[in-house]
C-alpha cells in the first residue's frame, strides 16, 4: 500500500455534502485526530490536466498556510486514484446563499456584521499574499453562532480560466466579479474588496449588483456603471454603509477602498485618512452622478445671477449678497443652494 494511500485512510467517508462539475464534498472522520472534515476532491476531467493538477495543488498548499478565525482551515492535501484532495475544517451550519434563500435580505446592522468577518478574514489573506478571486455567497459560510468562514482559499485562483468555462457556472459567479476580472485583466486584492461589495448589496437589498447570463453580458453593464445606489432600493440602510457598499463597488480598483480593512473602517463609520485620499478623485455613479452636474449647473447660475444684478444697479448702492453654502454633503449644498437661490432671486 502507498503512503498516499495510506494517509487517506486516515479519512473515513461519513456522507456526500455536494456534487458538482468541478469537485465533490464529503463529510468524512479524521480517525488519527477524531474530529470531522470535509475533503474535497477534484473532477476527473480536471485532474486529467498535469499543469492544472500542479496548479492546483501548489495553491491548496498555500492556503494550508492560512490561519484565522474566518477562515476555513485547510488541514491537509494530497492524492488519491490520481485525483487530488483537499482535507478541509468541517464547519456546520449554511452559506449566505442559503440564508438570503431563506430570508430574502437582512436588516443593515447584521450584514454589516457578517462582512466586518469577513473582512477580517481577507484581510488576512491578502497579507499573507494570498487572492481569493471568487467570493460570493457561496464561499461564505456562517455558523449557528454567527460566524463567519471564507471556503475555497486557493481553490478558487487554481480554477481561475476553468471554473467560468463550466456549464451553468457564470449565473453564479459572475455577478460578484470585479471588472477587471470579468475582464481577463490582472486580478488583485482589489477584486476581493469589490466582490464582498457585491454580496454585501445583496445583504442589503435582496438582489446582486449586476443580473447578468454571461461574462460579456456582465462586462457590458458594468461598463456603463449603472448601479442602482442601496438607498434607493432600500431607505432604511444608513448612508455611511452605501457610502461603504457604493466606494467598493467602483468600476477601476484604484478607486476602491485601498484594502479589506479600510472597507471594515469605512463600514464602521470610521473611513480612514487613506481612504478618503482615494476615494477623493473617484466617479460617481448613479443619481449622485446626477447631483454633482445639478450643483455644477447651480453655480453657473449663481454666477448669471449676479453678475445680472451688477448690471441691473449700475452705480447705485445694492444690499451685499453673501455667497451660498459651499460645505456639507452634496446633498446638503444642493438643498442648500435651493434656499439660498429662493431667497435672493427677483432682486430680493
Amino acid at each position: 500500500m502507498s503512503t498516499a494511500q495510506r494517509r487517506f485512510e486516515r479519512y473515513r467517508r461519513v456522507q456526500m455534502l455536494g456534487h458538482g462539475g468541478m469537485a465533490t464534498v464529503e463529510l468524512a472522520h479524521d480517525l488519527e485526530l477524531d474530529r470531522p472534515v470535509a475533503i474535497k476532491r477534484l473532477a476527473e476531467n480536471l485532474a486529467a490536466n498535469e499543469e492544472f493538477k500542479r496548479r492546483f495543488m501548489r495553491e491548496a498548499r498555500l492556503a494550508a498556510r492560512l490561519s484565522h478565525p474566518n477562515i476555513v482551515a485547510v488541514y491537509d492535501v494530497g492524492e488519491e486514484d490520481g485525483l487530488p484532495f483537499i482535507v478541509m475544517e468541517y464547519v456546520e451550519g449554511e452559506t449566505v446563499a442559503d440564508l438570503l434563500r431563506r430570508r430574502g435580505r437582512l436588516e443593515s446592522e447584521e450584514a454589516v456584521q457578517l462582512a466586518l468577518q469577513a473582512c477580517a478574514g481577507l484581510e488576512s489573506a491578502h497579507e499573507a499574499g494570498l487572492v481569493h478571486r471568487d467570493i460570493k455567497p457561496q464561499n461564505l459560510l456562517v455558523t449557528p453562532g454567527g460566524a463567519v468562514k471564507i471556503a475555497d482559499f486557493g481553490i478558487a485562483r487554481s480554477l481561475d480560466g476553468t471554473r467560468l468555462t463550466q456549464v451553468g457556472t457564470v449565473l453564479g459567479t459572475a455577478a460578484y466579479l470585479a471588472p477587471e476580472q470579468a475582464a481577463g485583466e490582472t486580478v488583485t486584492a482589489a477584486a476581493d474588496v469589490y466582490a464582498l461589495g457585491a454580496v454585501l448589496y445583496e445583504l442589503l437589498t435582496g438582489r446582486p449588483p449586476y443580473v447578468a447570463d454571461s461574462l460579456a453580458e456582465l462586462a457590458a453593464r458594468q461598463q456603463e456603471g449603472t448601479i442602482a445606489p442601496v438607498g434607493e432600493l432600500e431607505s432604511d440602510v444608513p448612508p455611511a454603509t452605501e457610502d461603504a457598499v457604493m466606494h467598493a463597488l467602483a468600476r477601476d480598483p484604484e478607486y476602491r477602498p485601498p484594502s479589506a480593512a479600510a472597507l471594515a473602517e469605512e463600514l464602521r463609520g470610521r473611513p480612514t485618512a487613506e481612504t478618503m485620499a482615494e476615494r477623493s478623485p473617484a466617479p460617481m455613479q448613479g443619481s449622485r452622478r446626477t447631483l454633482v452636474a445639478a450643483l455644477v449647473l447651480g453655480v453657473a447660475l449663481v454666477i448669471i445671477f449676479l453678475v445680472a444684478l451688477s448690471v441691473r444697479g449700475g452705480n447705485s448702492k445694492q444690499p451685499s449678497v453673501s455667497p451660498p453654502p459651499s460645505t456639507g454633503t452634496p446633498a446638503r449644498q444642493a438643498h442648500a443652494f435651493a434656499t439660498w437661490l429662493r431667497d435672493h432671486a427677483a432682486g430680493r
